[in-house]
């Protein structure tokens, strides 16, 4: 009997240690999503710094040559039906002589800005910061194609969503 009693409390150990082994498991998981979670946002926030930071970089330089891109209507993303964006543009360019190359590229670049246009939630669309983030993406999606200059800012000079 003594034999019993004393394996009873060895196998209530190996037991007791698989818990709390599974217990420091659970809080270590549990600790790194929210860790992820918590962290992930400040990589956002940073890029917003540091886009608000070059926003603010090309604002006070001078101002330069404009070309306007025609309104576009485009299907954009909905769960409850459909919706769409009418949109109209004037890019900002750092020289003149991108002045030509927007030109000759102007369907990649009214098929890049469709394509990106298409790909956004109507609730993306809607607020600010979501209009914000559109122009980032739009400049640094048309900055790729362009070889002798860049594009400074983007200018909505129409946005309707419905």
């Amino acid at each position: 009997m003594a034999e019993k009693t004393e394996k009873a409390p060895e196998g209530g150990g190996k037991k007791k240690l698989i818990l709390i082994i599974a217990i420091a498991l659970v809080v270590l998981i549990g600790g790194g999503v929210a860790a992820f979670l918590l962290l992930g946002g400040s990589d956002e926030e940073a890029k917003k710094g540091k886009a608000a930071q070059e926003a603010a970089a090309l604002e006070s330089s001078d101002v330069g040559p404009m070309v306007n891109i025609e309104s576009f209507i485009v299907n954009i993303l909905d769960e409850s039906g459909t919706r769409y964006l009418k949109a109209a543009m004037t890019l900002e360019l750092t020289n003149e002589q991108a002045v030509d190359e927007v030109n000759q590229r102007m369907p990649q670049i009214r098929d890049a800005v469709i394509m990106l246009i298409g790909n956004k939630s109507f609730n993306e669309l809607q607020d600010l910061q979501g209009k914000m983030q559109l122009r980032a993406e739009l400049t640094a999606k048309l900055n790729s194609f362009l070889k002798t200059g860049k594009i400074k800012r983007i200018y909505f000079t129409d946005f309707v969503v419905q």
